[in-house]
């Protein structure tokens, strides 16, 4: 089994359902990897990209990591199954690599990865979640769905407490319970104001998780503390500086209710120093490393051993990226629950189409690989791509 040609494409995404507010510019990679497995008189092709939040990696994607792939051997990249081993070609893009130095590194890997196990399921015929579940001789029973919320709130250049009541009378009435915000680009008074809209139109401010972005120092943090602890929101995520474990455990110490953490941390290293100086609980809070900043599957499988490890449950991580392959991983693991971004970041966000949750949660297709297939404008790109 072998990679013959790897196409990557640096694309925008929006945070934005209308994509002409301004959005800083975001993009992600998206690539598709060709094997020389063939089905249909064609050859299997795996997709994928990097997930959402970062940049398009197409430097390191192009000049050093498919390089690597397409230079390996069948037996470099074939398991004992015959089938491509995604770890087998995990271990060929990171030959030569040092130790440290994440940077973003690890979301160029993580891109091709997710395409990797994309071509894998599909050559096994089976869904992502049952390959991986196999490929990893998980015991347990596969739950039939999976918990989920819808991820956005941006802050709105204008009209923006109306315009948030909008989107998310929008999600709720697509099947969604529980909802995420974004907060600290306003004033802590604007954001308070757009904490109530969106709780008076969910049953509870249980159903409502808000995302600071990082974006609150050693002193806002507290202030922001003390301001939401009352409301009983669901928690309270990306406080600060993601390397700022003091200033972090300051507000762990002072802030009863959950607080989610991990999305801009890339390793296992990097995890382990979370759970020592982040301040976190184990009996309430969560995790929310994405998979395709991690390294892809591989890292984020160290990431959750290192953490079992030290006490943490599998129900506590909740992956960051809100698209169809960590809702894979999520149902594969047995983890707590998924993002989703149904109106945001198309056409990569939310689920396959026509498929909505049921309270709160959803079923996965049955299709092979990851099913990006059943989204007629991901499906688009990735064929525009491959031409």
């Amino acid at each position: 089994m072998r990679i013959i040609d790897i196409r990557e494409r640096t694309v925008a995404i929006s945070r934005y359902d209308d994509a002409s507010i301004p959005s800083g510019g975001l993009t992600t990679s998206i690539v598709a990897v060709t094997t020389d497995a063939v089905r249909d008189h064609g050859p299997i092709v795996g997709f994928g990209f990097s997930s959402i939040g970062r940049f398009g990696q197409a430097g390191l994607i192009r000049e050093r990591f498919a390089p690597r792939l397409l230079g390996a051997s069948a037996i470099d990249l074939t398991g004992r199954d015959a089938n491509l081993d995604p770890f087998r070609a995990w271990d060929a893009m990171m030959r030569s690599e040092k130790p440290g130095g994440h940077g973003e590194r690890c979301v160029a890997v993580g891109t091709l990865d997710m395409a990797i196990w994309d071509a894998a399921a599909k050559i096994a015929g089976l869904p992502l979640y049952r390959f991986l579940a196999e490929r990893l001789d998980e015991k347990r029973l596969i739950a039939p769905d999976l918990p989920v919320y819808a991820s956005g709130g941006y802050l709105y250049p204008d009209d923006d407490l109306s315009r948030l009541a909008d989107e998310v009378r929008r999600l709720t009435d697509a099947g969604y319970t529980r909802l995420k915000i974004k907060i600290g680009a306003a004033p802590l008074a604007q954001d308070l104001k757009r904490i109530e809209t969106v709780v008076s139109l969910l049953p509870t401010g249980h159903h409502l998780a808000v995302d600071a972005m990082n974006s609150y120092d050693a002193t806002t943090s507290l202030a922001a503390a003390s301001a939401l602890a009352p409301l009983g929101l669901w928690w309270f995520e990306d406080i600060c500086d993601p390397h700022d474990f003091e200033t972090h455990s300051a507000v762990a110490s002072v802030y009863a209710p959950p607080i989610a953490a991990g999305e801009a941390l890339f390793s296992a290293a990097e995890a382990a120093l979370l759970d020592r100086y982040g301040g976190l609980r184990r009996d309430r809070d969560i995790l929310l490393f994405d998979p395709a900043h991690c390294y892809g599957i591989p890292g984020y499988l160290r990431i959750v051993k290192e953490l079992e490890v030290r006490g943490w449950p599998r129900s506590a991580f909740w992956p960051h990226g809100g698209h169809l392959c960590n809702l894979h991983i999520v149902k594969a693991l047995g983890l707590g629950g998924a993002e989703l971004n149904p109106l945001r970041f198309q056409p990569f966000g939310g689920l396959a189409d026509r498929a909505m949750p049921v309270d709160g949660r959803i079923a996965l297709p049955e299709a092979p690989g990851i099913g990006f297939e059943l989204k007629a404008d991901l499906l688009q790109a990735f064929n525009d791509l491959r031409r």
